[in-house]
């Protein structure tokens, strides 16, 4: 993701102040500079820079410090307040509840290219939504009321089949209107409760679009409005959130392409601006490739200090339930074999992008994994997984690493028809994981055997032994950690507490 060097250069800049012997007025110009030029980069608003600028430079005055002050964290944590503050919009007007059936409408703009696909992504937007709530156990629908983009219905039809959502629509009516209403008549009768109403983009901002939404607006009567924007247009994002926000009662934004624009700190700061709350954004063009954008774990992520309860809520959503008492006991147990190290690759597999997954640990920054080092990391674990494939009952579930014998090894190579050295960095991954692992022995589980309830109980102690050291020392050692801990409860709580630090004083 673009934003990733955003968040690069600005982890970089506090780096270097953490590295500095002394905290004088030079180290903090130079650190509000480089943020300022960073952000400048990403086309965040010549303004709302200069309004941060002048808030941290308000919030952290030296000359007023008494002694004894930890001025690297307060610098910190006013960078991080100030980010969060930048991109903050509020709540969104309605939030949808499981079993009470609700209506959603999505408007935005078409695209400049001359395609049958909608340049911000709007069809395919919807469906990530849908899909993001049926994981959830909800049962959505999708409503095409698109009659102006020839295909729109086509591409809805396609999505939606390929997730599995029901769906409506019509290839002879022209009447967007009347298209709506039954679909959402239908889908109510056949107790969805998540319907969702695609209407049609145009190409610029007219009058046309905007009767045409107030029209479907007005039959359907939706719970929630969502405007689709593409993160490319940068701080044009502004005048758009603004007019559709006006003209049909916008009640929150999703923002399309962040994984590919530069202007998407100025896309996201822009809307923020004009308090319209955003709250998932698209980062790539697969299914899960769909974030929650929830601003303090967001730019936590961001500045690679990340977002553990949330990893642990995307390990509860892919583990059965079922299947955590066991899993859990293992793991207080210390107990580390291959055919655990397989199910718990096929769970980091279905969890989606591994980059995005990886972004959520503590002290791992986005930067570190671009592009194309993501689908590298994933054919590697493939490769392991295969490997393992063509190993024994025995082999699998054995405590015992002496038990791989060359002639064991020579015989796994042949059957998963890999070089017999990868079968060897393979077993020297496991017994990585087996240390970290072992680390883990002790630790009190929940009765309820679930996983948010574990990243709960989890101490400092076994943190810090689970953390590599230059992780542990990124989020500020054992001091940062335990403000860390304290926040893991809740995802939405978690704040510039983590970046800790001793030092300077």
């Amino acid at each position: 993701m673009v934003l990733a060097e955003l968040g690069g250069s600005i982890s970089r800049a506090l780096q270097r102040m953490n590295n500095a012997p002394t905290i004088d007025e030079k180290v903090l110009g130079e650190l509000i500079n480089e943020i300022a030029r960073a952000l400048l980069q990403a086309d965040v608003d010549f303004k709302v820079v200069a309004d941060m600028r002048s808030n941290i430079k308000k919030i952290v005055n030296l000359d007023d410090l008494a002694a004894g002050h930890n001025k690297r964290k307060i610098i910190q944590q006013a960078v991080f307040n100030e980010l969060c503050k930048m991109l903050d919009a509020g709540k969104p007007s309605y939030t949808p509840k499981k079993g009470k059936p609700s209506v959603t409408m999505f408007v935005g703009l078409q695209g400049s290219c001359i395609c049958w696909v909608q340049c911000s992504g709007k069809t395919t937007t919807c469906t990530k939504y849908a899909h993001y709530y049926q994981k959830k156990g909800w049962k959505p629908a999708l409503v095409c009321a698109d009659t102006f983009r020839a295909g729109a219905f086509d591409q809805l039809k396609q999505n939606a089949t390929k997730a599995k959502i029901p769906f409506y629509g019509s290839y002879m009516e022209s009447d967007p209107v009347k298209i709506a209403l039954e679909g959402v008549e239908r889908f109510k009768e056949e107790n969805c409760d998540l319907i969702i109403v695609d209407t049609s983009g145009r190409h610029k901002q007219e009058a046309a679009l905007f009767e045409e939404m107030r029209q479907v607006y007005e039959a359907t009567k939706p719970d929630l409005v969502i405007f689709v924007m593409d993160s490319s247009i940068g701080q044009a994002a502004f005048n758009q959130a603004q007019a559709f926000k006006q003209s049909v009662s916008v009640g929150a934004v999703i923002v399309t392409k962040m994984d590919g624009h530069a202007k998407g700190g100025g896309a996201l700061s822009a809307v923020a601006a004009t308090k319209s709350p955003i709250i998932f954004i698209g980062t790539g063009e697969h299914m899960d490739e769909f974030e929650v954008f929830d601003v303090k774990p967001f730019v936590s992520r961001l500045l690679g200090m990340g977002d553990w309860s949330g990893f642990m809520d995307k390990i509860q959503d892919v583990v059965p339930m079922d299947q955590q008492p066991e899993l859990l006991q293992k793991l207080s147990e210390g107990q580390f074999t291959l055919r655990i190290m397989y199910e718990q690759f096929q769970n980091l597999l279905k969890m989606g992008p591994i980059g995005q997954v990886f972004s959520m640990i503590p002290g791992f920054s986005s930067e570190l994994m671009p592009k194309g080092h993501e689908k590298e990391s994933q054919a590697k674990i493939k490769r392991y997984m295969t490997m393992m494939d063509s190993m024994t009952n025995e082999e699998l579930d054995s405590t015992n690493p002496k038990i791989m014998t060359e002639s064991r090894m020579m015989r796994i190579a042949r059957g998963a028809g890999r070089p017999m050295i990868e079968v060897m960095d393979m077993l020297d991954e496991y017994k990585r994981l087996a240390k970290v692992w072992g680390k883990m022995k002790g630790l009190k589980i929940p009765k309820r055997g679930d996983m948010s309830a574990l990243s709960r109980n989890m101490n400092v102690q076994h943190m810090s032994k689970v953390l590599p050291p230059n992780m542990l020392k990124q989020i500020g050692g054992m001091g940062g950690l335990q403000s860390l801990m304290k926040q893991m409860g809740s995802s939405k709580d978690m704040m510039g507490g983590m970046f800790g630090g001793g030092g300077d004083r």
